[in-house]
Order: structure tokens, then sequence, then C-alpha cells
């Protein structure tokens, strides 16, 4: 486990093989509720490589210095990231609504 926000990892290895290669991440709230954003790809054993681009949003809370995933929710594909990134324009645009 981690006791550092910027220690966090999405990587996973398994019988020497990186299933889950991290290719960036942005960390978007630190402390001891911290959120996360990865990119990230899965290898694909069928056919001996890594598939496209997935990205996850991940919420850790530290408990005894140690930070424990709390929460995550995968987009898939570039077609969702396209339409949650649309979506978030459009409502960061209007009036606030009081």
């Amino acid at each position: 486990m981690a006791s550092d926000v910027q220690e966090l990892t999405i990587s996973y290895t398994e019988d020497g093989v990186e299933l889950v290669r991290e290719l960036d991440k942005e960390i978007l709230t630190k402390g001891a509720w911290s959120t996360v954003m990865f990119r990230y790809q899965d290898w694909d054993k069928a056919k001996s490589a890594y598939g496209p681009d997935k990205y996850s949003i991940r919420r850790y809370r530290k408990i005894n210095n140690e930070y424990r995933q709390q929460s995550k929710f995968t987009i898939s594909s570039r077609d969702q990231a396209r339409q949650i990134i649309s979506a978030l324009s459009r409502w960061i645009e209007l009036p606030d609504q009081q």
C-alpha cells in the first residue's frame, strides 16, 4: 500500500507479465480523501499485445498512513471519454444556478 498519493499506481504485474500498464496519471485532489485519474492499457493475452487506452478515476482514503481504494469508475473507450468531456464542457458553461 502507498503512504504518499504520488506512489499510487494502477499498474499490475502477475507471473512476470504486466497485465495493466499505466501510461499516465493526474492527481485531481490530495488529502485524507484523494482522487486520481489514470490512463492505462490492459494486456490482451490472445493477441500478445496491449489493448486500446482506457481511463479510470479512483478515490482513495488514507487510513493508518496508507491509501486504500474506496471506489472507481472506468471509462472504457475514447468515445465514452469524449462524451464525458462534451457533457462537462456544456455544464461548466451554464450560468450558476442558485
